[in-house]
């Protein structure tokens, strides 16, 4: 096996489409965001990229096994624009592997006929939070003001310590190769995967490039992360006593 290797699955034409990337990361954002638009809109898986720098495992499913791999899928909505969908389980494991498999992708993008990059992730607050900002960073000054047109916001020094893993190097690597690039990050505690972000992310896109979906599937999962949060917090306060009644449970 290569270092880094693409198994091309099907051709999946698109027209004009961007690049929109969402891995594991802080609240898993980007990662919930990409695989909500897999959900709701069709799409067609078209490559998997491997690489020794993935953990050495698979994933297991009805018996089957499949190879730690990032995975492409094309999308074509009914309206906005057309889409290649890069998700997957796992980033790299070194530093090395997060600048070769991010070369990488962006060689299938621009296979692709990719121009514009949108990677998606969480910016971490530390504390839980109701309202949910979507911080942005971007390549060029005319992609930071159509961003702020659709409300991203821009703080000074945010985030702290800048953007790391694949997100951070497709804007780094997207810019040596005359592509647009954007990162959307939701506010997120940190501490949970976090529905809630990944839908306030994946609203802005919604603005940018015009697709519809839904949102109720999300919107489940975060009502299970808030109880979740709520027991966390409990938690933190205090458990209190159980009462007879409380104890009456025998399993």
């Amino acid at each position: 096996m290569d270092e880094f290797e693409i198994e091309r699955i099907a051709d999946g034409e698109l027209t004009d489409p961007v690049l929109v990337e969402g891995l594991p990361g802080v609240g898993h954002v980007g990662k919930l965001a990409a695989e909500h638009l897999l959900e709701e809109l069709d799409s067609v898986l078209v490559a998997r990229v491997y690489s020794q720098h993935f953990p050495p495992q698979v994933t297991v499913e009805d018996g089957t096994t499949q190879l730690a791999s990032a995975e492409f899928h094309a999308v074509r909505p009914e309206d906005g624009r057309d889409m290649l969908v890069l998700t997957g389980d796992h980033q790299a494991q070194d530093n090395e592997g997060h600048y070769g498999l991010t070369d990488t992708f962006l060689d299938v993008a621009e296979e692709f006929g990719v121009e514009s990059v949108y990677a998606l992730g969480g910016v971490p607050t530390g504390e839980l939070i109701e309202e949910y900002d979507v911080l942005g960073a971007s390549t060029t000054d005319s992609l930071v003001e159509e961003l702020e047109s659709v409300g991203v916001a821009f703080r000074e020094n945010e985030p702290a310590g800048g953007i790391v893993g694949v997100s951070g190097l497709l804007l780094g690597l997207s810019g040596r190769r005359d592509l647009d690039a954007a990162c959307l990050m939701g506010e997120t505690s940190g501490y949970l995967v976090d529905p809630k972000s990944a839908q306030a992310v994946l609203e802005i896109l919604q603005e940018l490039l015009g697709f519809e979906i839904d949102y109720e599937a999300l919107e489940d999962r975060a009502d299970e992360m808030e109880e979740v949060a709520r027991k966390i917090q409990e938690m933190e306060q205090g458990t209190p006593t159980p009462s007879d009644e409380d104890l009456r449970y025998i399993g």
